[in-house]
Formats: C-alpha cells, structure tokens, sequence
C-alpha cells in the first residue's frame, strides 16, 4: 500500500516520501480499516519538525485524524490512528474502542475533520471553560480548523461570539459561520473593540490556537473571572502569564491538551461523541471543509497549512 512517511525532521513538505509498504495488521483490540480521508491539523507540521509534545520514532507515517471503512465490517468510523500518527495512508490501524461511527449522512471529508478540533472545542469550552448561554466568546484565527468549529460550538450553546481573522476571505467565513462579531486582526486592534462590544466588560471566555502577541492582548480584554483557553501556539511563539496580573485582573489561564483525555478520562471521548453527533444531525454544527486533495499532493497540503493560507479544514482523500 502507499503511505507517506517522515524519514527525518524538518519541514514536512521536504522531508516526506511516498512509500511502497506492508499493509498493517491489526493486533488485540485493534481494527484495519480503509482510509476514506484524513483531516490535516497542525501537529502534523509540528511533529515533523520535531517541535511537538508526542515525538514518534522514524519513519513515521503522519496523520492524527481520519475516517475510515472497517475492512473486517464495512462499517465507517472517525478517530485516530491507533499509538499515534498515521492516517496519511491508504490502510491505517485504529483501536477498536477509540473507533466512533460517522453520524448519519456525513460525507467522508466532513466526518474526517469531526474527531480532532470538534472533540478539542467542545472540551474546551464546556469542561474546561464552562461556556454559559450568554457569555461573551472571543475565537482567535475563527476561519481556520480549530477557530471554525468553536465559532460554532459557542453558539450552538447560546454564547455571543467575537471572532478574529486576517482579510476579507477570512472574515466573511466567520460571519458565515455565525459569528456575531467579526473583526480583521490585519487592520484593527481586537482589544478595544472587544470592550466596546461588551461595554466595557472584555470577553467572557478567549478561545486561543495562536498565542504570541495574541494571547497577549487578550489578557487585556479579559473580563472579570473570565477564562483564557490556551489551545495551542500557531504563531510560533509560547507567551507567559505574569501571576500578579492574574490576580489583579482575576481570571484565569486554563490549558488544554484534549489528548489526555485518552488515558486520564477515557469516557469523556464517547460522550462527547455521542454529543457532537447531535449537533450535527440538529443542524447546530457543520465542518467547514477548505479543501480536498489527493493523498499524492500531501506536502503542498501541509505547506499551505504551515503558511497559516488555508480555511477551515485541509481533506486528503486516497
């Protein structure tokens, strides 16, 4: 079968071949399955740079979000691959119990980008940010992956959304997504419009993938015990959250690394499942998917993901 692999770090659009391998087989617990589609995120580019928290020995086959037929079954599912990467391949294996079907009616592409960022955004904002119908809700990057599916996570729960990005593309996509508020990060500073918007209050909850001088100036639009999700760090710089200021502000910075979840509290991923899938049949979310590519094209894929140019999410299909 033909799977990309990481030979060594570096820029992924240089360092990946593909290859002609083994079809995997599956062991205890685990399913085959044929990839229907993988969903990019930005670990990918990340751990092939060597730059992530999970560093999976070489060759790797990368990938962390797919949908996929059960050869054994024909049954589809979402998830990821089973110890790690490996979706950019035309057979993948998946744990049996981390294999969840794909709701009713949803395209391949769609159910493919479900998993990652809708399962992250959910917990984020409901477990980790307790979200209330009513809370102000300021996502940073909202027209890509991980901003588009928790614009619409906020106001599937009833929450006022403030959304940012860069250039008119990308700010009608916000607005088309259902954000309440748009504003272009190019040409305006979020800070103080995000106060007059909330009269003076600040944002209520901060959805923030970016980090760098963004996590930055939210900390000046944060209202009163309100909650800085830390999502990730897309603009390549890691912030600090000076402790006095947090106090004299009170409010809090609260991190979330959805992967755990896995092994601190394994069903938790079922029952958000379970709650994503109805959304989706409610009509209340719906992946945006930016754009479909042929597995073959896989390094350009993620070199327009690294460059930040792409909306919502990037679809491989073999």
């Amino acid at each position: 079968m033909r799977a990309w692999r990481v030979h060594e770090l570096g820029d992924p659009s240089k360092v990946m071949s593909l290859d002609e391998i083994d079809q995997p087989v599956p062991g205890e617990g685990q399913v085959l399955v044929k990839v229907r589609a993988a969903a990019l995120n930005f670990p990918d580019v990340l751990m092939a740079q060597g730059l992530y928290q999970e560093k999976p020995p070489l060759p790797y086959t990368p990938g962390v979000e797919l949908c996929g037929e059960i050869v054994e079954t024909g049954q589809r599912v979402i998830g990821g691959p089973s110890r790690g990467p490996g979706a950019f391949a035309e057979y993948a294996l998946m744990d049996a119990d981390n294999a969840w079907p794909v709701p009713d009616g949803m395209t391949d592409e769609k159910a493919a980008a479900l998993y990652l960022t809708y399962q992250t955004g959910y917990v984020g904002l409901h477990r980790r940010a307790n979200i209330q119908a009513g809370d102000w809700l300021l996502v940073h990057a909202g027209a890509g992956g991980v901003g588009s599916a928790a614009i619409q996570l906020g106001k599937a729960v009833g929450a006022k959304v403030i959304a940012t990005a860069g250039g008119e593309r990308k700010t009608a996509i916000c607005r088309e997504l259902g954000a309440d508020h748009v504003i272009d990060y190019t040409t305006e500073d979020f800070v103080p419009i995000v106060k007059e918007l909330t009269g003076g209050r600040g944002a209520d909850i901060v959805y923030d993938p970016v980090g760098g001088d963004v996590f930055d100036k939210s900390r000046k639009c944060i209202a009163f015990e309100g909650r800085i999700v830390v999502v990730g760090f897309t603009s390549g710089r890691i912030p600090e959250a000076p402790a006095n200021h947090l106090l004299v502000k009170n409010y809090s910075v609260v991190g979330l690394h959805w992967g755990l979840y896995r092994t601190m509290d394994p069903p938790r991923i079922g029952m958000v499942h379970e709650e994503l899938t109805r959304l989706v049949t409610d009509g209340h979310i719906d992946p945006l998917i930016g754009e479909t590519l042929p597995l073959d094209q896989a390094p350009q894929a993620l070199a327009k993901l690294a460059d930040r140019s792409t909306v919502g999410k990037v679809v491989l299909v073999p």
